[in-house]
Parts: C-alpha cells; structure tokens; sequence
C-alpha cells in the first residue's frame, strides 16, 4: 500500500509575524538586564573585597600603644606623625609635618573616606569562635560601614556601660555574617587604643525589628558590656547578640 504523505502549508500571517517580533525583543531584553544584573554583582563583590582589604589593613596598622624606637617615641596624630625625643626635656617635640591644633597625646590614626568622611578606629574585635577579627571604627554611618564594624552607641570600649558595635550581615565570610551563629558561652574580644584586652562571655541572643533599640540601653548595673547588631540572612530583622565582661 502506498502511504501518501501530506505536508500542510504554514501561512505565515500579520499576526505571527508581529508575536515573533515581540519575542525577539523580549529575549535580546532579558539578554541585557541579565548582563546588567551581572555586571552590578561583580562591581558588588569588587567592592566587598575591596573594603575588605581596607579594613584589614587598617587592623593591620592599628598602634594601641605608643611606637618606641631607641630614644624616640612615635604617635599618631590626625594623618600626622608626631615624634617625642625621649630625652631630658620631656616637652621636646618634633613633626615631620606641621600640625594645627592637635594634641601631641593623641594616637588616634586618622583616615579619609573618598567622599571626605573622618573616621578613625577606636578599637578591635576578635570572635575566635567564628573566625571574626576587625577593627571597630568611630562612628556609624552608611559609607563606614562598608568598610568596618562601626560603634552604633553607648559606651566606649572596655568602658563601664554597653558598647554597640553593628556591622554588616554579607551571608558570606565577611564582616559580622557569622555573628548569627554565636552561641551563649561564646567569647568576644575587645582591644582599646590603650593596648588593654577584655574578654566578654555571650550571655543572650535574639532577633528584633529594624526599629527596637532596647538594646542600646545603658543600663549595665556598673558592668562592662557590648552589644552585637546585624542583620538576618533575609536583612528583614536585626540579629542581636548580648555580652558581659567574663569574670
């Protein structure tokens, strides 16, 4: 038996024509913003790293105690070195560079965001359990953030009072991502510029809204004590870790 095969002529209408086109741009569309979302995730990850290498630099260069070379002592004033000869005359003082207005005591080291920010690092950080180690920078704000671990409020550090520290949750190995993982027990270490460490045991940990600050509140009964801040993996709420001074 002979079998007959029989094609059917496709007619290509107005109408076909049209939805072919639109699928076309539709797909060189979804081409470009999944490039453009490429493209912002490698500038962002750039970005990471590249704050990341500041801020540990930063913990690298950190002086908590005075600098003493032969008979000289070298401090940090304001982006200035001030150099004490150590000699007779206690109030001999050489710069390297003229100082306006700054005190020769201060081993605060100064820095400058791009966009003019000053901003110092008052102290560091270190959580053994989660591999954490920053420095903690003076103040809080969006810009400072991306580069260290900023006090939020209170105290300073190793006062008498409740220090906050907030930093960034990345959901990677940076930062204060692991702080979600700390455990009651855990350890936290605090090193102010006067080279002094405390270490303050986890006592407490909860999630809170992006509003409730009870958690800053200073009273401490007299005791020292720090307060960690950041966000959930979903950033819709806050991860707040409470810690004391160890006894």
């Amino acid at each position: 038996m002979n079998q007959i095969l029989v094609s059917e002529k496709l007619y290509i209408t107005p109408e076909l024509k049209r939805k072919k086109r639109m699928y076309k741009i539709d797909f060189f569309i979804s081409i470009f913003l999944v490039c453009i979302l490429f493209s912002y995730y490698i500038y962002a990850e750039y970005d990471k790293n590249k704050n990341e290498a500041i801020s540990q630099e930063i913990l690298s260069n950190l002086s908590f105690e005075d600098n003493v070379v032969d008979n000289t002592t070298i401090k940090f004033a304001n982006n200035s070195i001030v150099v004490i000869l150590n000699t007779e005359d206690p109030t001999e003082v050489v710069y390297t560079q003229p100082v306006e207005d700054q005190d020769p005591t201060d081993n605060k080291q100064w820095r400058t965001t791009q966009n003019g920010t000053r901003y110092y690092a008052m102290a560091s950080i270190k959580i053994p359990s989660i591999d954490c180690e920053y420095p903690i920078l003076n103040e809080t704000t969006d810009e400072l953030l991306k580069i260290a671990p900023c006090k939020f409020w209170g105290a300073d550090p190793n006062e008498v009072g409740n220090f906050c520290i907030v930093g960034h949750n990345y959901r990677s190995d940076k930062f204060f991502s692991h702080v979600p993982e700390l455990h009651i027990g855990n350890n936290i270490e605090i090193t102010d510029l006067t080279g002094q460490t405390i270490i303050y045991k986890v006592y407490d940990k909860y999630v809170v809204e992006p509003d409730d600050t009870d958690c800053t509140t200073q009273r401490t009964n007299g005791l020292k004590e720090i307060t960690l801040i950041t966000c959930t993996d979903d950033s819709k709420q806050r991860v707040i870790v409470k810690a004391r001074e160890a006894e």
